[in-house]
């Protein structure tokens, strides 16, 4: 006797192997059978006759650290067929912290995760991951921010770290791993990561290399030096001797269109090299960050208050907008700011929402001001809170990553504000319905493998991203033919097409496309069974 039969699917079982007609057996949460069709069955049925069944999506890229404990049906991510989240994401998140790095941590990514109405009593990722597994809409692994680390050790100090800071901040990752951490996060484009040197991070990863995980690296630079900064990651993770999982794996900006070549090129002589890679992207040509981040390194340093000082400096804003202007700002890698491709995706003060789908050029001109002391105003204006798209991606590019042997999928989802990035509603459908069934850049199997069993691999999840009996019965079951996405820049809060159930746990979170009010998601510690 099985909780549930789902009754004449086609079984895509996330190993890339051809799919096949098949009935599957759901009991006490696991895949308990996979029978040849039309066995007779004891429980209920499901009939799911003329769809694809198959291992839930993993989101090796979220942004969901406060949405999965804040928003009980978080339908963004469980409508697309996402059954698994990793967050902690870009060397900035809300665990490990102490009270006065949860305050700073809060106010510089409220424009990535907003500021919802929780308590922040955690302070370890002990804590949160018990956080989560009061119930959750998905399963939620998370990684330790080397920044808020760092931030716990010496502030946003622009400085090197000295041996016993050194030692404090891999003590935290350690601790972070131990408490079921999958591994070791960066963002050398976000204060304070952008002030640690390689050697810093090698001696972070002696954590890494000890305990077990990976490495997730937020590079130093995808413009300007694009193919410099992923040969810098596979240099760490080859020095650290640790595996490294490549975050939003993009080529971007005007001049590196078709060098994802000399990109991918590197990441298979690391491979070659004995070099344990995987990496993740996106199907949008756009990124998304919060707006503070495009300011120069130096302008972070302090904080808050040291920033807004700064910027009500006349002499220091010319300084500003010549190295984002002119220059090249580190915090834009290194090229020169075209102010069109920057559009305002959010604000956290109602009275500059006016700013919100509009670029910087066009919020200017409304403003009557430069574009340069409009977007420095804004930053002011909102408190450092504004989200924004940075309209920068190459198509050619984008495809080329997405087909490489070490690819998997992650939304990089911003959820918050009022026009976010659609990746956070649309990638997994959008890369099953545009890039697989109209474009052909990969079969459907091989793109299941993509968002299935090679990121469950990377988790070291041995009993979840295929379709096997004694696996967790985190399942899609979706229409081949018209799964797609529906969310656009200008409308981007809008579920897909063709998901029509998703199972968490064995538990329904979709059904008949419909969201249940089941929150069967658990925390996903590293090495628990």
């Amino acid at each position: 006797m099985g909780d549930l039969l789902l009754r004449g699917g086609s079984i895509i079982d996330g190993t890339g192997k051809p799919g096949y007609a098949a009935d599957v057996a759901i009991t006490g949460g696991r895949i308990s059978g996979i029978f040849p069709p039309g066995e007779r069955f004891g429980g209920e049925e499901l009939d799911v006759a003329g769809l694809a069944v198959s291992p839930g999506f993993i989101d090796m890229h979220a942004h969901s650290d406060l949405a999965v404990l804040a928003d009980g049906k978080h339908v963004a991510k469980v409508a697309q067929g996402i059954t698994l989240e990793v967050v902690g994401q870009d060397g900035l998140g809300y665990a490990p912290v102490n009270d006065e790095v949860m305050v700073a941590t809060r106010e510089q990514i409220a424009g990535w995760n907003g500021n919802p109405d929780l308590d922040y009593s955690w302070r370890s990722i002990a804590d949160y991951l018990a956080e989560v597994d009061k119930g959750a809409a998905v399963n939620v692994a998370v990684l330790v921010p080397h920044g808020t680390a760092r931030m716990m050790v010496m502030g946003t100090e622009s400085r090197a770290a000295t041996a016993d800071e050194l030692d404090k901040i891999r003590d935290i990752v350690s601790q972070g791993l131990r408490d079921g951490a999958m591994g070791m996060s960066t963002g050398l484009t976000y204060t304070p990561g952008m002030y640690a040197s390689d050697a810093e991070l090698v001696h972070a990863l002696a954590a890494v290399k000890e305990i077990g995980g990976y490495y997730c690296p937020h590079h130093r630079n995808y413009g300007v030096n694009v193919v410099e900064g992923y040969r810098a990651c596979l240099g760490i993770a080859s020095r650290a001797d640790v595996p490294l999982h490549l975050a939003h794996c993009h080529v971007n900006f005007p001049q590196n269109k078709g060098r994802s070549v000399e990109v991918l090129a590197a990441i298979d002589e690391a491979m070659a090299a004995g070099v344990d890679v995987t990496l993740d992207s996106y199907p949008y040509l756009a990124g998304a960050t919060y707006l503070a981040a495009l300011l120069p390194s130096w302008v972070h340093e302090g904080g808050k208050g040291a920033m807004g000082r700064r910027l009500e400096d006349p002499a220091v804003r010319k300084r500003i907008l010549r190295e984002i202007e002119v220059e090249g700002s580190d915090g834009h890698h290194g090229v020169p700011m075209d102010w069109t491709t920057i559009v305002i995706a959010s604000t956290q003060h109602h009275g500059n929402a006016w700013a919100v789908g509009k670029n910087v050029l066009e919020m200017a001109a409304e403003q009557r001001a430069s574009a340069g002391d409009a977007f420095l105003d804004l930053l002011m204006a909102d408190d450092f809170g504004a989200g924004c798209l940075v309209q920068v991606g190459n198509e050619e590019n984008v495809q080329a990553v997405m087909r490489h042997r070490a690819h998997t999928v992650g939304t990089d989802g911003i959820l918050v504000g009022d026009r976010p990035h659609p990746r956070g509603w649309g990638t997994f459908p959008r890369f099953l319905g545009h890039y697989v069934r109209e474009l052909g850049v990969m079969s459907l199997e091989e793109a299941v493998l993509h968002a299935t069993s090679r990121p469950a691999r990377r988790l070291g999840l041995a009993d979840r991203g295929t379709v096997k009996v004694g696996n967790w019965a985190d399942l899609v079951v979706f229409d081949a033919d018209e799964v797609g996405s529906r969310a656009t820049y200008d409308n981007p809060k809008v579920l897909p097409d063709g998901i029509h159930h998703v199972f968490v746990n064995g538990e329904a979170v979709i059904r008949q496309g419909t969201r249940t009010s089941a929150k069967p998601g658990r925390a996903i510690r590293r090495g628990q069974k």
